[in-house]
């Protein structure tokens, strides 16, 4: 596979693999567009059944991040890495201490922060060889785990959602099915609980299971059954691709709302959500609040800016839901077409600029 080719289809800036064999670190930070400000995404550590798998991954999760920093408003731009391994086995110091330093290294170009399969604690561990980190620690006056800020922000979505396919955001009595009860899945439910929604989970660790039956009355089903159960709003919240062909024909769904990035296998899984009338909450734009939450560390962290800002996932949805209906378009195409249009719209006055400052420099040498 010829990788540039891959990076040229949707214009990656840059790719860097980073490998340190004492501790066992095989990385790869992928940096998709910086148009708007540095790149700013987290970084996720996963048992890839290849290299080019994980690879793959960064990229897709970086172009995704592009869009999730531009339609959020962020002055940021897109960026992923990925670290192979077990993150309930391979974890040691050294590991995130060497993938500081490459993060280091790229001088700011990259901002990276938690994802799946690492937390706090590794972020404080990046934090000892480089400042381009968010979600570390508060004693150090960070705004930390950003789970339950991405939470607040898929359970605002969400209600956004209900609004457009129900006529109410209300949630109660609704049933959510949530595939993936992780540690945003799992605030998520908490918020859902207290609004009186039933909860059908699943999730391949059953403890992660018991615990959403024990503290919320869930019901628990087997992974394979989830995309097919009665419900009102199905909740994607663990990896990507499970809409698509398959969970398609079972799905009973009329809101697709959740936490998990990439959530369609492909972009026609979307149009095909539009054509049956179930409201898709595109997924780079719903769970958006730990990304906006950590970007307010850049300005200093002040936690009611941050939050303040992510209950705004409510009203961006409802824009794009109203585009999606009075342009007869997939509600994913509408986000797409928000953030490109603002990256364009920086591009073009950048353009402008360096245009105006090369008619100013060649101006002074005929004066010259």
């Amino acid at each position: 596979m010829s990788w540039f080719k891959v990076m040229e289809q949707h214009d990656y800036e840059e790719l860097v693999l980073c490998q340190d064999k004492a501790s066992g670190l095989k990385a790869i930070i992928a940096i998709h567009d910086t148009t708007l400000g540095p790149a700013l995404g987290g970084t996720r550590m996963w048992t890839y059944a290849s290299e080019e798998a994980a690879i793959e991954d960064a990229l897709r999760l970086s172009r995704g991040m592009t869009y999730k920093n531009a339609v959020s408003g962020l002055n940021l731009g897109g960026g992923k890495a990925v670290i192979i391994g077990d993150p309930r086995r391979d974890k040691n110091e050294a590991m995130f201490r060497a993938f500081g330093r490459y993060i280091q290294g790229l001088n700011g170009r990259y901002v990276t922060a938690e994802d799946v399969g690492t937390s706090e604690e590794d972020m404080n561990l990046i934090y000892q060889e480089t400042d381009y980190v968010t979600g570390i620690s508060p004693s150090y006056g960070s705004s930390g785990n950003p789970s339950p800020a991405t939470a607040w922000g898929v359970y605002r979505g969400m209600k956004a959602a209900a609004k457009e396919a129900f006529g109410t955001d209300l949630l109660e009595g609704k049933i959510v099915a949530v595939q993936g009860v992780g540690n945003v899945a799992m605030s998520l439910c908490k918020y859902l609980y207290e609004e009186g929604a039933r909860l059908i989970v699943t999730d391949i660790h059953k403890d992660s299971v018991k615990q959403a039956v024990d503290r919320f009355g869930a019901t628990a089903v087997d992974p394979g059954e989830i995309t097919g159960v009665e419900c009102d709003i199905y909740a994607p919240c663990a990896l990507g691709g499970t809409i698509n062909d398959d969970t398609l024909k079972t799905l009973k769904a009329k809101v697709v709302a959740g936490c998990a990035n990439n959530q369609l296998l492909e972009p026609r899984h979307g149009d095909i959500l539009h054509e049956r009338g179930i409201v898709y909450a595109p997924d780079y734009v719903i769970n958006a609040g730990g990304v906006i939450n950590i970007a307010d560390e850049l300005n200093g962290y002040n936690s009611e800016r941050a939050w303040s800002k992510i209950g705004e996932i409510y009203t961006s949805l409802e824009k794009i839901f109203e585009t999606s209906r009075t342009e007869g378009i997939a509600t994913y195409i509408a986000a797409d077409r928000l953030a490109e249009r603002r990256i364009e719209l920086m591009k073009n006055t950048r353009s402008t600029f360096l245009q105006q400052g090369h008619h100013a420099l060649s101006a002074r040498r005929l004066r010259g």
